[in-house]
Parts: structure tokens; sequence; C-alpha cells
């Protein structure tokens, strides 16, 4: 069978692929794999979920390839590159990797993430997408063989994430409900962009305890300016004008825009990103 219809959904499957590459060889420039890799262990949370997840949809992907079940292949890799991928990793570090100073720990445990994932993206698409993964491959970062169709499947690390997992896959429950609330607020003109927003999230006793070690990060999980979170009933989110006034640099709201006679404009975040730069343009 072929229509027109199944042509473009191919090709629109293609771009999902093609562009995740892109966006991932994009935000891996200055990275020196040999001198830049950040240890599993001093990586953010985030980052180590990334590493986690695409282990799991890589054992799949593997077992597919052994019983020669392609399907199953191309449904797992198109479902973690549009999915676990785009919607969610990509969305959540794209701030990280645009705003925190090049060399930082935040900025660098990304890109090791990055670097692996496409690293072993390559590999797993190299037999469906010959091209496209080749072209991908010897355009990592100091890459030493001449062709992804030399190198060989990744290897299952066997650790066992399921708690990391499970923890995260909580998170973006919550995310979800966060985001169709945002999308509301945008509707009724109470925000434009999600940067513009405070979130107060009200949750039951074992939630609050559970959101607790991830309240740092919630900011960036649901893109927004602020986070408050609440013991209540009853789950519920309320999105509000966020506090301060808009950093010019990373257009995150925050109440301290505006204290630092060097930089004015910039937010608390963006000071100490400046500075470091600046110390490393001075060294």
């Amino acid at each position: 069978r072929c229509s027109d219809e199944i042509l473009q959904r191919v090709t629109d499957a293609y771009r999902k692929f093609r562009n995740t590459l892109r966006y991932a060889l994009g935000n891996l420039d200055g990275f020196n794999p040999e001198t830049d890799t950040v240890s599993y262990q001093e990586m953010l949370e985030i980052d180590r979920w990334a590493l986690a997840s695409f282990d799991e949809a890589a054992r799949k992907v593997l077992t597919g390839y052994e019983n020669y079940d392609f399907q199953a292949v191309y449904q797992t890799l198109y479902n973690l590159v549009t999915v676990t991928l785009s919607a969610r990793y990509f969305d959540i570090i794209k701030d990280r990797l645009y705003i925190f100073a090049p060399h930082s720990l935040e900025r660098r445990s990304a890109q090791t993430a990055l670097y692996e994932i496409t690293d072993k993206l390559c590999r797993l698409l190299a037999p469906i997408l010959v091209f496209t993964a080749d072209e991908a491959f010897e355009n990592l970062p100091q890459q030493k063989l001449a062709s992804v169709h030399l190198a060989e499947f990744p290897k299952i690390s066997g650790a066992d994430n399921s708690q990391l997992l499970s923890e995260w896959d909580r998170v973006f429950v919550i995310r979800d409900e966060v985001l169709k609330a945002l999308e509301e607020a945008r509707n009724l003109k109470q925000i434009g962009s999600s940067l513009e927003a405070k979130v107060k999230l009200t949750a039951d006793k074992e939630m609050t305890r559970f959101l607790i070690p991830f309240f740092e990060d919630l900011r960036y999980v649901f893109i927004v300016s602020q986070v408050e979170v609440h013991e209540g009933e009853a789950f519920s989110v309320i999105v509000q004008k966020a506090d301060g006034e808009k950093c010019e640099r990373c257009w995150n709201y925050s109440v301290r825009v505006g204290e630092f006679e060097k930089y004015p404009t910039v937010c608390e975040r963006c000071f100490s990103a400046l500075n470091q730069i600046e110390q490393t343009v001075a060294a």
C-alpha cells in the first residue's frame, strides 16, 4: 500500500529523527568527551534519568533486532525521540544548555548525557537509517571511527534504575497537569510565555514530601520562573504572574533583577554565569 498520507507520515517521522540528532550535535559544540565528561555520580539527576530511560529503550531495540522485529525497533526509537527526548528531556535542559556558563558542571552534565545518547542512538539507528546515522556519527566531537557501520551496538549498563525511573515518571505526570494549566492560562491571556508564570501546587502530605527533593528542579521541569508547593487536601495547580522583573538574558522573572550594579538587567543566575564566563576568558 502507498499513498500521500503514508509517505507524509514517513517524512514526518524521518524529520523527527533527523532534528533530534541535529539538536544534540548542535549543543555538543565545544564539548570534548575526553576532558569534559562528568562522572555519573556527579551528573544532575535528570541527566541520569535520561541515560536510564535510553538504556530501557535500547534494551527493547536490541531485542527487536535479534528477533528481526523491525516494527518494534522503529516504534521504540520513534517513541524515544518524540516523547522521552524531544518533549521532555530536550525541552527541560534547553535553558541549562543556553544559560549556564559553558564550562559549568550543570552544562557539562547535560552535554555528557547528550554525547552518550547521541553516540548510542546513531548506532541503534544505523541498520534502518543508514546515511543519516552515519553522517551524525561522524560529526560527534572527537570521533575516531570512520563510520557508524564499523561500530558495535551499544552495551546495556545493567544497572537497576527502577526507582529513578519510577520517581521521574511520577514527576512527569505532575508536569503534564501543570502544562495543561499553563495552556489554559495562555488561552485566557493571563500569561504569554510560560516563563511569565509562577505555579502554585497544592498536594496532599505524601505528595508534598515526595516533591521536596525535586523542589529546586521544578521550575526547570515545568519551564516557569517560580514554583511554590503547599500542603493541602486535594491536588490543584494555580498559575499566576511571576514575581519580579524579566531577566534580559534568560527571560526568567526574578525579584533580584536590578540588584547587581555590574549587570543591572539580569537575574542572580545569569550574573553568576556571566562572571564565570569573564573569568574563563581572562584566564
